[in-house]
């Protein structure tokens, strides 16, 4: 079975809580803090693998969950981190969070974190001071992000097959690789992508053969507008027209026209073949010809037999040739500067240093609460354990030193007023 989109929940693992240990030793009464830190929590990685074609794993396995790091412990031992969570993808698979466009993996071997596992927390003996020499003060491990990833796998091929259902492209894709998709003489016989590879003077071409499309696939109509996105990174396209059609001009103008709908295939270079062509008379390949001609006078067109052998090297060589004359032309354009670029010289640039986008944060009333929120102060309120009083009077001496306790004052925010930050609540107190 092919699938080309899945959905997944993905759990990294929680960082380690941090120990509160004090070291006790004969003779040595007083040996201090010496509470280890926790150990990272481990990341969820995607790599993908040649080998992997399919996302129908995800059907089966539709959480994905890491390992948490250990707590750490007395004798400043940390704990161990977590084991991260390695994936295995097809090569082309794009990771959406939200919507938006995470990870697009296109290379075998090529990995990308995911979901990050949290951090472990500081344990006692990294807050011991000149003035805090017994501190009871140990932070929680971070929580990994946890969220619902929508994974989406776009086939890379240099030839795309496109065409109205019965085309023929199914028998071409046979005849020229050693793929052995279905055939049949009816329509929608292809009903999930199919790869070959094709072998012309000694030159290899992987070409997909996409499920055919009717009018209206961009809308959702048949079934092209699932597989629309498998012709997203083809260098060619190659339209295939039944010979037989009453119009081959109107077959080709409702396959661009659907195109033209759906992203920026209709600019992608292409070459157009009529199929089934054996033993037909050459007039009416003739007039098929310039019926395709006069909705597209620049088009390359062909005539050819899948089923005869006839016509399909010098097909293969056009092919060919507009995939290296399309590479050549994106490295021209790689390395030659824009003229109407500016330059970084006239480019007005503004620095601002790590700490000051991390010290970032934004006090807002909701309801009945004061939420509190910006990179760094979440993150110390992810790693304060609310059960230690020590440690969240930590985080109000934090708040107070970043200038957020002044901001709370200012809008009104009183001894029993609830503060959260991360998900966590606490109230204001008196000595504030």
């Amino acid at each position: 079975m092919f699938t080309d989109v899945a959905k997944v929940s993905l759990k990294a693992g929680k960082g380690g809580d941090g120990a509160v240990s004090f070291r006790r030793e004969i003779y040595i009464p007083k040996g201090g803090p010496d509470g280890g830190d926790g150990g990272k929590g481990g990341d969820i990685v995607f790599r993908a693998d040649k080998d992997t074609n399919t996302l129908i794993d995800f059907r089966f396995t539709p959480i994905l969950t890491a390992e948490d790091g250990r707590n750490g412990s007395g004798t400043r031992s940390a704990g161990r981190a977590g084991k991260d969570l390695v994936v295995e993808v097809p090569i082309g698979t794009i990771v959406k969070r939200d919507g938006e466009v995470i990870a697009d993996l296109t290379q075998d071997g090529q990995t990308a974190i995911i979901a990050k596992g949290g951090d472990g927390g500081f344990g006692n003996a990294h807050f011991k001071s000149s003035t805090r020499q017994a501190p009871i003060i140990a932070e929680v491990g971070e929580p990994g992000e946890e969220f619902e990833a929508e994974l989406e796998l776009k086939l890379l091929a240099d030839v795309g097959l496109v065409g109205l259902p019965n085309a023929g492209k199914s028998t071409f894709l046979s005849v020229v690789s050693n793929a052995q998709p279905e055939i049949a003489d009816y329509p929608f016989t292809t009903l999930t992508p199919q790869l070959g590879v094709a072998t012309i003077d000694e030159h290899d071409l992987l070409i997909a053969d996409i499920p055919g499309l009717i009018e209206g696939a961009s809308e959702g109509k048949g079934l092209g507008h699932d597989f629309l996105r498998h012709v997203d990174r083809t260098a060619v396209l190659l339209h295939l027209i039944d010979v037989y059609n009453n119009d081959a001009g109107e077959a080709y103008k409702t396959i661009r026209g659907e195109l033209e709908k759906y992203s920026d295939l209709a600019s992608r270079p292409e070459i157009v073949a009529l199929t089934k062509c054996e033993g037909v008379d050459q007039e009416i390949i003739n007039m098929q010809m310039a019926s395709i001609l006069a909705i597209n006078p620049e088009a390359k067109v062909y005539a050819i037999s899948s089923a005869a052998h006839q016509g399909i090297i010098e097909l293969l060589r056009a092919v060919r040739d507009t995939i290296e004359s399309r590479a050549a032309h994106q490295d021209l354009l790689s390395s030659t500067p824009n003229s109407q670029s500016i330059s970084d010289e006239n480019v007005p640039t503004i620095s601002l240093s790590p700490s000051a986008v991390k010290d970032t944060w934004k006090v807002e009333k909701v309801d009945n609460k004061f939420v509190v929120t910006g990179e760094k102060i979440e993150k110390f309120a992810r790693r304060t354990d609310l059960n230690n009083y020590a440690s969240v009077n930590r985080l109000r001496d934090i708040l107070k030193k970043m200038g957020i306790r002044a901001e709370l004052t200012s809008q009104g925010a009183e001894p029993e007023s609830i503060i959260s930050i991360a998900g966590k609540e606490f109230t204001l107190v008196e000595d504030w």
